[in-house]
């Protein structure tokens, strides 16, 4: 069964329609991968065996009696969806303790159609307080570790989706990102992942979930997996909506129109404010050195107001959010964040360090309100300046982070790097995570692939040439 967990979903899938595999049998043999490795990882905070393997049965049985529909693209293959998303009957706490016991009603639309696509899904997995760091640690369950080291971070806040998929166990799962929450995990653990143009995908049903115009913007909900021939499907299921549901907005172009050798690509290395590692960069330029060798124009480009990232994101998020995220730790009372300070030094506080920090942040942006509308129209005129860079077949490589997965804490000093992320976020553009294979000490590399709004295909084109030249996901030395 080994070679089942270096499949993609799509492959898994396969198997099940082929009859080489019963549902049932994915689903046990994940279980099991599930139970032996996830103790170690942290990765995966509630589980849905039962209701699982009684789905995978009632699969099988109508695919005897030919009453399935074998079109659906996932059809019998489990997979795990992050805890912030409603999933009938799971945890739906959004990492926050005062949330403890909190059960989900019914499917988040994102959900609902992974499962209407086939998808069985195993359990729910950890994240950051609130979903707002890149960490993921809370009070409720405790802190997901990375699979290629145990004593590195997994990313946030999807990072039990990053931890999972990486280790092997899944072959993908559900994320959401704000600030990188996607992205990130997908880097540190070696894996694929999308966020979507806005409006693609639906970010209903999560906690918490945005809910102005800008929010909407932000926020992105879309997949991790292990190859990047799911990342097209994957994204069409997840934007094709179910009978009865509103339709997505956008359009989702198809992979197989892009031709390599048609597109633009800018190399942009760093943001010039914090250094990339060495390792890192360079995998950066042998991606684009392939991606030249197979006919692309590469143009190395720098973009001055990326230095100012962190203030374009915070402008951005401060427009996105009309609640405070002081009141989002207190759920409707804000938290008063000094204090909270005090009561986390003397171990009394239900909130992590991240939360209280943001918080804290937060209350300083108040007294800045001319900087906050000044860098608004400083985001707005980079987005501007990007999309004429782009043109109609661009994509720009950008480093994920400036450093391979750090150990627990080490984002905390300083708590700011993650711009290289969230200025996507802000500025609203689609970006596809690719794993480059490891570095000397066995952490995976990558980058990301920026394209523009409505481009998602070009992003995703680039991932699988990508993939095909530099092997994708390394599966890491503890395998299922």
């Amino acid at each position: 069964m080994q070679h089942l967990f270096t499949l993609s979903a799509s492959a898994l899938a396969q198997l099940v329609r082929r009859r080489e595999r019963s549902a049932l049998d994915l689903v046990e043999a994940h279980i099991a991968a599930l139970e032996r490795l996830n103790p170690a990882l942290n990765a995966v905070v509630a589980f849905r065996f039962e209701p699982a393997r009684e789905e995978a049965r009632r699969l099988d049985a109508d695919l005897a009696a030919g009453r399935a529909d074998e079109s659906k693209p996932f059809l019998g293959v489990p997979c795990t969806i992050k805890e912030a998303f409603a999933l009938t009957g799971m945890p739906n706490t959004g990492g926050l303790l005062a949330r403890r016991g909190q059960l989900a009603t019914e499917d988040a639309p994102a959900v609902a159609r992974l499962r209407a696509a086939g998808a069985i899904p195993l359990g729910v997995t950890n994240l950051s307080e609130l979903c707002m760091w890149m960490e993921s640690d809370n009070r409720v369950y405790g802190r997901t570790n990375n699979p290629y080291d145990r004593g590195r971070t997994a990313g946030g806040s999807s990072g039990g989706e990053g931890s999972i998929v990486g280790s092997g166990v899944s072959p993908f799962g559900l994320g959401a990102d704000v600030g990188g929450s996607i992205r990130m995990p997908a880097f540190f653990n070696g894996v694929f992942g999308h966020k979507p143009s806005p409006g693609l995908v639906p970010n209903t049903g999560q906690f918490p979930v945005a809910s102005t115009a800008r929010g909407l913007t932000m926020l992105a909900t879309g997949p991790l997996c292990r190859r990047a021939e799911d990342l097209e499907p994957l994204l069409r299921v997840l934007h094709t909506p179910l009978a009865g549901e509103a339709e997505s907005g956008g359009v989702l172009g198809s992979v197989a129109d892009v031709a390599i050798d048609s597109l633009r690509v800018l190399d942009v290395p760093t943001d010039g404010r914090w250094r990339v590692q060495p390792e890192l960069a360079d995998a950066q330029r042998r991606a684009a050195s392939h991606l030249e060798a197979r006919g692309t124009r590469v143009e190395r480009r720098y973009f001055p107001a990326f230095r100012h990232a962190l203030l374009i994101w915070a402008a951005a998020m401060e427009e996105a959010s009309p609640e405070r995220f002081a009141e989002l730790m207190g759920q409707g009372v804000a938290v008063p964040p000094g204090r909270e300070l005090l009561r986390w030094a003397t171990g009394r506080s239900n909130h992590t360090l991240p939360a209280i920090g943001l918080a804290l942040i937060e209350d300083l942006l108040d007294v800045l309100p001319g900087d906050i509308g000044r860098y608004r129209d400083l985001g707005d005129q980079l987005r501007e300046e990007i999309l004429d860079a782009l043109g109609a077949h661009g994509v720009l490589l950008y480093p994920p982070y400036p450093s391979v997965a750090p150990r627990h804490g080490e984002p905390l000093r300083p708590p700011l790097k993650f711009t290289y992320t969230a200025l996507w976020n802000a500025l609203g553009l689609p970006v596809t995570q690719v794993p480059l294979g490891l570095d000397s000490r066995g952490l995976p590399l990558g980058v990301q692939v920026v394209t523009a709004p409505g481009h998602d295909h070009l992003a995703i084109a680039v991932a699988l040439e990508l993939e095909r030249a530099f092997g994708g996901w390394c599966p890491p030395s503890v395998r299922p």
